[in-house]
């Protein structure tokens, strides 16, 4: 009697092993065969969500003029402007963050620097395709750059452009002396692959409209 209640356990715990080793066979099969599909569903997933929230809370931002600062900052990751290039073709959303799921659908600000209007640097960044920033190159100084908000719009004119490295930090710089828009996509804008330097344009603040 107690041999079979022993034989009994031992084949329980073997099926329960069976099991689990099975369950984890077919999990790796899974992640082999599908992995790369639900990657791309859950970033299809988080792109969406991007762009549902393009004007969620932001419909009562206010610039207040005493403290250059906004009252209230859109809801990171949805859109608060659009930028204009004139000389070069570009009118494009900026959105408020610049995470890798930002910049395939819009401008990113980077959330470090100041907003337009309150008076330090600004540093927007995009891609390098033709439907983003490919011809950003192509600016000249004294071109005007148009930031469009929903609490006012403000005029920059380029003053200068630089090719820098990535790693040089030190020439986007956040400060809060003057209002300063840094613009930078990856360069150089042909070929495919991971690009090591920046194009950027700054220009300073003309007026407000």
């Amino acid at each position: 009697m107690q041999n079979k209640f022993i034989n009994i356990i031992k084949a329980t715990i073997i099926s329960l092993v069976v099991a689990l080793l099975l369950a984890g066979s077919i999990a790796i099969i899974v992640n082999i065969v599908a992995g790369e599909k639900i990657r791309m569903a859950i970033s299809l997933i988080n792109t969406m969500s991007v762009e549902v929230k393009e004007t969620a809370g932001n419909e009562e931002l206010v610039l207040s003029n005493e403290k250059k600062r906004l009252e209230r900052y859109p809801e990171y990751g949805t859109q608060y402007a659009t930028i204009q290039i004139e000389s070069i073709g570009v009118d494009l959303p900026v959105y408020y963050g610049d995470t890798l799921e930002i910049l395939k659908v819009a401008v990113g600000h980077y959330s470090g620097s100041y907003f337009p209007g309150e008076g330090g640097s600004i540093v927007y960044a995009a891609h390098n395709t033709a439907r983003f920033l490919r011809k950003l190159p192509q600016v000249k100084v004294g071109d005007i750059i148009k930031v469009k908000t929903n609490y006012g719009e403000f005029q920059y004119k380029i003053y200068e452009t630089q090719v820098i490295h990535e790693t040089e930090d030190e020439k986007l710089p956040i400060q809060d002396s003057q209002e300063i828009l840094m613009i930078y996509t990856c360069y150089p804008v042909t070929g495919i692959g991971h690009k090591s330097h920046r194009f950027v344009a700054y220009a300073e603040l003309m007026e407000e409209a």
